[in-house]
Parts: structure tokens; sequence; C-alpha cells
């Protein structure tokens, strides 16, 4: 008997010395690279998503090459508060970055004993970079904890994270010589003018995208050639919805909704459609699990490879100021319904905000014809000098979200259960709502912002701009005092 327990224990003191060896030798190894390439202000328009008039070949592959979501949000529809919640992998109201853009004495440190993701990725062995932009736009003081901006400066063998954020598609927008696109190749949604001028502005923002389709192409090449694409997770996204009149600043779905693809060879399977409800903070979390890291508080987001974060009922997202615009919106949306709560309804939509006033030109031109009476109702409605305090949407039956159905009698019972989750939403993220100093700040509320006269001049000056051919390079006074 004696002998037997002496053998038993030999046998498990052996099997325990070769799991532990081989984690600590495998460790490493498994470990991946990971590359996290981040498109500014870009909703999913994509050849992927089915947009027409764009030629995407590179981040059409990339989508056959693994998982597509087709239902991925940001939870702020601006780059400073979506991306201090992506940093973190906390909604930016409970890390108090909640306001675009902080300026820098405004800035707090991260409550709660939060770190940044990549500053956990470092103690954690990773080489961390900063690539393309060295654009962060956090609204929080904090050790990021980039290392550098190539991770061809990591130790031999190390595990490296690379954040590689794109700008073209921010609204400056190139037009692309290569490929030009035919404006009569496009599809407009319903809530704006169908003017060639607008269709030009529509078609000149899809070219750029196709010019960072290429730089991405060259980036994957990259991986190819160094042997790395094989041991590398990458995750191409939007930080916010995109740069036009109801999208970035707005909670209808152009200013949350963004393209999220992943492809990790050997363990994410190709051709993957997913359609569940997934946000951005969900990749902070999935990034930090994959390479074994263990935050000090647990996330908001979900890792996206497991039923934590494919199982959700609704997700969530809030606006609050603006540079010098004052307002405050919530909303809970599933996948059938959306329920958006503007907590200022007051104010118009398109109050005062000078980055819109000067980096959107089809506002101009829809200004002029709501002043002169020439939109249609679905067109004239956001230029309404008040709004709703409620709007509900059937997203399946109304995708582009024109018709509120939150005075409807017959979906108040799916009004109340959504603004129940949604306040308490609010109360788990430590929303501060509206309080009397935010309510009387800002931007004056005036509306319209400007007399039919101004709106017609500033309308002529972006002709030029938008109308310029596929190889001009020019100057624009309205882009040019943004960048």
């Amino acid at each position: 008997m004696q002998i037997l327990k002496k053998i038993l224990l030999g046998l498990i003191l052996v099997f325990a010395f070769s799991c532990s060896e081989t984690k600590k030798e495998g460790e490493p190894k498994e470990r991946p690279n990971i590359v996290w390439i981040m498109l500014e202000d870009w909703s999913p328009d994509l050849g992927c998503y089915g947009t027409k008039g764009i030629e995407t070949p590179v981040t059409d592959k990339l989508a056959s090459e693994g998982i597509k979501y087709a239902n991925a949000f940001c939870t702020a529809p601006v780059c400073s508060a979506s991306r201090s919640a992506m940093m973190t992998g906390f909604h930016q109201d409970y890390i108090g970055s909640e306001e675009h853009r902080l300026k820098q004495e405004e800035k707090e440190p991260l409550p709660y004993g939060i770190k940044p993701m990549p500053l956990l990725l470092k103690e954690a062995g990773y080489y961390t970079a900063l690539m393309a932009s060295n654009k962060t736009d956090c609204n929080f003081q904090a050790d990021l904890g980039f290392m550098g901006n190539d991770w061809k400066n990591r130790k031999k063998n190390q595990p490296f994270f690379a954040q590689i954020t794109l700008q073209g598609t921010h609204r400056k927008w190139e037009r692309d010589s290569i490929n030009p696109i035919d404006p009569k190749n496009i599809e407009l949604p319903p809530y704006y003018i169908d003017t060639p001028f607008a269709r030009r502005d529509w078609a000149n923002g899809l070219e750029q995208m196709q010019i960072c389709d290429r730089e991405i192409g060259v980036l994957l090449d990259r991986l190819d050639k160094e042997k790395l694409t094989d041991n590398t997770l990458v995750f191409l996204i939007g930080d916010n919805g995109r740069c036009h009149i109801r999208g970035k600043q707005f909670l209808y779905d152009p200013g949350l909704q963004v393209p999220l693809i992943i492809k990790w060879p050997g363990k994410i399977k190709p051709n993957q459609i997913n359609e569940n409800l997934v946000q951005t903070i969900d990749i902070t979390a999935t990034i930090l699990e994959v390479a074994g890291v263990t935050p000090p508080q647990e996330l908001h987001g979900k890792n996206l490879f497991k039923e934590e974060a494919n199982n959700r009922e609704y997700i969530f997202a809030a606006r609050s100021r603006m540079g010098s615009t004052h307002d405050a919106m919530r909303t809970i949306r599933s996948k059938k319904y959306k329920l958006i709560h503007n907590l200022m309804p007051e104010r118009a939509w398109l109050q005062y905000s000078g980055y819109k006033e000067d980096m959107y030109p089809m506002l101009a031109e829809m200004n002029i014809l709501n002043m002169e009476g020439k939109l249609n109702d679905i067109q004239a409605k956001f230029f309404a000098p008040t709004k709703p305090e409620f709007e509900l949407f059937d997203i399946i039956n109304d995708p582009y979200e024109i018709n509120n159905l939150a005075n409807d009698k017959k979906y108040a019972p799916i009004k109340e259960k959504m603004l129940a989750s949604l306040n308490e939403w609010r109360i788990e993220i430590k929303d501060k709502g509206v309080t009397p100093e935010f309510k009387a700040g800002g931007a004056s509320s005036k509306y319209p912002t400007r007399t039919l006269e101004e709106w017609q001049k500033r309308y002529e000056l972006w002709k030029s701009w938008v109308f310029r051919s596929p190889t001009e390079k020019m100057n624009h006074p309205f882009v040019k005092k943004h960048y």
C-alpha cells in the first residue's frame, strides 16, 4: 500500500512539474501580438457592409478572413469621450470623461484605481506602440503606457500591442485620384436633400475611405513580410460615427454605429458575420483577457469571444457637451428598438456648433433650403427649433430613425421598459445628468444660427472645395481653421 502511494505521489509530482514547465515555456508564445486599427469618424460605410459606390477590397478581404460585426456601437458619438471609454473599458461618464473636449487643466486622474489598457499591457510585458498618429484624445490625466511609435523597437520575441489611428476619414477628406467615385453610384439617406452638391460631398467621404483602405493594405502587408500575421490579432473599428448631419455628435445609429472586423488566424474561423449587439469597450476587455491581464477593476466591456458579450438585450450610449455646445442625450438600443432621452429638449438639434458649421458643407445647403421652405417633412424635421424629450424608433421597420413612436400608446409598454433600464444604467455609470449651471451655459441655443444670406455665403465658399477635381490640392478657410 505504501509503495502504491509513493508511486501515485511520484506520478502527481511529475505531472505537476510538466504542466508548470509547459505553461512557463509556452506562455510568451501563446500571447498574440495585437494590432488595433482605428478609423476616425467612420460608420460601417465599406463595401463588405453593403455601402453603394465605394470599393474597399482590403477591408472586404479582412472581413472574409475573420468576423464582421453587424451591430457594433461606440459609447459616445464623438472622439474624445469615445476614446476615453475605449482606453479604459469603462463608460465615459463613470470615469468623468463625458465632455468633449476637456481642457488640460480640467482633466482629472482616473478614479477607482482604474488604469488605461496600454499601461496594463506594458506592465504585463507587452511592447506598446502608438503608430501612424499620436492622437489619443483622452479626457483624463494618466500615463497611458505607450512606449514608442513602432513595434520594430520591441525586444526579441516580445509580444506587442499597436494602436494605429488613420486620420484621413476625419472631415478633411482628400479626393481619390486613383479611383474617383461617380456620385450617381452612391445612395443618400432620405433625411438628406438629393442634390449634386450633397452627392459629391458624400462621394468625397467614400473616396477618402478608399485611400484609407489602401493604407490598411500596406499595414497588413507589413505583418505578412515580417511573418507576424499568424500570431497577430487584428481589430478594425471606427472611433465614432460619420461626419454628416445626424451622424457624429448625435445618438442616432449613424453617430454611434461603427465597423468592427476582427481577424485572428487559427483562432477565429473565416467568413463569420456576428449579429449580436456589441460595443467598442468590449474590444478593451477582449484585448486584456487575450493577453492574460486581469484589470484592477471589473470592466464595463465584455470579452467578445465569450457569451457574456453575445447575449445582451441592450447597449447604451450618452452625449454631453461638445466644445461650447451644451446638450445632453442618453440612449438605450435593442436589436429592434431604440429609445433616446433628450435631457435638454428645449434646445435645437442644430444649435450652434462651430465644428459642424465649419466642417459640414451639406449643413449650409440644407439650412438654405429649409429657410426657403424647400425641404420635405422628413428633411426639415431635424432643423426644428426644439426637439421632443423622447424618441422611440422601430429599427427593423424604420432603419433611418424617422418615425418617432414615443407618444404612440401602442408602444407605451416598450417605452416604459426601456426607460426603466436606461435609468438603471445611468445610476450604474454615475450619470451627473443636467445641472442648472450646465443648462445655463455654453454657446447660444438660438436657432436658426445664421441668416439666410450668411448661409448662402458659406455655401458659395464650399462649392470649390466640394467640387474640386481628384488631383486638385487646395486649402479651404473653414477646413484650414480646424487643421
